[in-house]
């Protein structure tokens, strides 16, 4: 008797399997079990694979084991760095980051206006919702001892005061009142910051030289506190957003206060605000310059700290950053993008 494709002897497929990387740190596991157990269970898919992290592997160990068992999805439970280290595990494949914002900034979610309060609405999303592919930042980075390393970024790298701030961010302080832990750090880093002078050129650009107090390279532009930073920088067009910022005493971070909250958050919704920007754009370019480039080489005169998406890496010579287009593949609602930035 002949049979077709559809036929009694058909082998059903294997039902699709995901794996769990998460910080024990910052998860309540128990929890954080039951829910994704109910979520696989309810779209059909085999139980999940469990991996927790550590200080000697943030993630990106845990996830090429997931990987070598042929999972369909790897969810990142934890804050901004393990989702960071997950994401670079997955770089350039086909398995999806499913992001679980349990951490301080949740940077990534934020962009991506994932649920924030809700991990049970995050994690169904991870199970039922669509794959879209996002870009990655990568920051080859030269330590003050020439050693070289490459790292992704999600949102965000920074260089001088930004990096400073984060070096500065109280553990204890952090646990208790979140992300407003960082203001407490800059205000005791700003006071002690020097500017320092850096060599920088996008592209095949040539080279300029600029006085910084800091320097910011951005995926995406939203931060926490809903501060839309560098509201054009889009997280899937191939470009890095810039931003060199350059004040003088206080008055100058007020300038740049008063940007990113007021004109970015408030003036750019309306026609009118629009053009108040116009009319106070060539101040606000003495106190921050914003550029763009598939890719940047920065160079400082003396070693400064650096960070990306939050985590500090200590004293670098210089770093060149560049934008992986759509490398990462992230599960976001069904449906059409609700946000492009």
């Amino acid at each position: 008797m002949q049979t077709t494709d559809s036929g009694p002897h058909e082998v059903p497929p294997a039902p699709k399997r995901a794996a769990v990387v998460y910080n024990p740190i910052k998860t309540d596991v128990a929890k954080l079990r039951a829910s994704v157990t109910s979520a696989a269970e309810a779209a059909g898919w085999a139980e999940s694979l469990w991996y927790e992290t550590s200080i000697e592997d943030p993630g990106q160990r845990a996830t090429r084991r997931a990987l070598r068992h042929d999972v369909d999805l790897v969810l990142a439970a934890g804050g901004d760095g393990t989702v960071r280290a997950v994401a670079e595990a997955l770089r350039g494949g086909e398995v999806a980051l499913g992001v679980l914002p349990v951490g301080t900034g949740n940077l990534l979610a934020r962009n991506l206006q994932l649920p924030l309060s809700s991990l049970d609405d995050a994690i169904e999303i991870a199970f039922t919702g669509d794959s879209r592919a996002i870009d990655l930042g990568v920051a080859s980075v030269t330590f003050a001892d020439d050693s070289i390393e490459d790292h992704v970024f999600l949102v965000m790298a920074g260089l001088g005061l930004d990096a400073q701030m984060i070096a500065a961010t109280r553990p204890d302080l952090k646990k208790q009142v979140g992300w407003l832990a960082y203001v407490d750090a800059g205000m005791r880093a700003i006071p002690k910051a020097e500017p320092f002078r850096i060599r920088y050129n996008l592209g095949t650009r040539s080279e300029h030289a600029a006085t910084v107090s800091t320097i910011l390279i951005a995926n995406c532009g939203l931060l926490p506190g809903n501060i839309q930073f560098l509201p054009d920088a889009i997280i899937d067009d191939g470009i890095l957003d810039i931003a060199v910022l350059q004040p003088k005493g206080v008055v100058g971070w007020l300038k740049i206060w008063r940007r990113v909250t007021w004109q970015n958050g408030v003036l750019r919704r309306s026609a009118v605000g629009r053009r108040i920007i116009e009319l106070t754009e060539a101040d606000d370019e003495r106190t921050m310059t914003t550029l763009v480039g598939s890719d940047i080489r920065i160079v400082a005169d003396k070693p400064q700290e650096f960070e990306l998406d939050g985590d500090e890496f200590g004293l670098v010579r210089s770093v060149f950053l560049r934008a992986d287009r759509r490398a990462l593949l992230v599960r976001v609602p069904a449906g059409p993008p609700a946000v492009t930035g």
